[in-house]
């Protein structure tokens, strides 16, 4: 299993367009066959702060969905919203429960 993390901050003004654009991405990404888990997260103490958790069935699932024309959309609408560039980390699965 491939699990990848992605920690956003986005500016104020854009928090609500940011979360209905990365839910819609989320819709989509579930769909992909070699997708296992796509949650959308906010920090509850910063709502500007938000977290991608994305799991896969190995590395070449990410590789797809970076293909795939919503990831597209979702990046090319949400990257003028970021107030930083976002962190993304790869990890390797210890444990995975429900």
């Amino acid at each position: 299993m491939f699990i990848y993390v992605v920690q956003i901050n986005v500016l104020p003004q854009y928090v609500e367009q940011f979360k209905i654009e990365s839910i819609e991405n989320a819709k989509n990404t579930i769909k992909e066959p070699q997708n296992i888990r796509f949650d959308v997260l906010q920090q509850d103490n910063d709502p500007t702060k938000f977290v991608l958790y994305e799991a896969y069935t190995d590395e070449s699932g990410l590789d797809e969905h970076k293909k795939t024309e919503h990831y597209n959309k979702w990046k090319t609408n949400v990257e003028p919203m970021m107030a930083e560039k976002r962190i993304a980390t790869k990890l390797t699965e210890l444990f995975f429960g429900k």
